[in-house]
């Protein structure tokens, strides 16, 4: 069991707060769309350690590393990972292209990934599938946003959230 949140809330909804692809770059409009969640997720391609960190002032941060996470700061992260909220498993990949496994085989409900930039929910085979897109610097026209994962009672939704910038 993850650690319970930081506030008091008026449900048992357990939120997850997703964010990927920062480039180095933590937005205030990120932070702010992040606040009062119970963990964040970062799916990859952080930047630099210092967006860890001031996610953590947030809440709880689970990182995977991304292709352009080098350097001696992100050699201790992993590549995948998987996490176990809530009865609610869930498996965290930066490059969806490279999921080298079922995720119904292996009971997941939900997969997380970044690396595309796009922010995208979708479900194939009950599982959700969820790309927050891009918290960092804007790529062509996408949005850059970031994403919730909302657990009640064995329910998962997600939500994009687009930040104004």
């Amino acid at each position: 069991m993850l650690s319970r949140a930081r506030t008091t809330k008026k449900s048992d909804t357990h939120v997850i707060g997703l964010i990927s692809d920062t480039h180095g770059l933590i937005r205030p409009e990120a932070l702010e769309a992040l606040q009062r969640v119970d963990l964040i997720i970062h799916a990859g391609d952080i930047g630099k350690p210092e967006v860890i960190v001031a996610l953590k002032a947030i809440a709880p941060v689970l990182a995977i590393k991304g292709n352009n996470d080098i350097g001696a700061w992100a050699k201790p992260l992993p590549d995948t990972k998987f996490v176990k909220s809530c009865n609610t498993r869930l498996f965290v990949i930066h490059n969806l292209k490279e999921l080298d496994c079922d995720p119904v085989a292996r009971g997941l409900q939900v997969v997380v990934s970044g690396h595309s930039h796009k922010p995208s929910v979708s479900t194939r085979d009950g599982v959700l599938f969820v790309n927050p897109g891009s918290a960092g610097p804007r790529r062509f026209k996408l949005p850059v946003a970031v994403g919730k994962l909302f657990i009640e009672d064995n329910q998962v939704n997600a939500a994009i959230i687009e930040l104004p910038v």
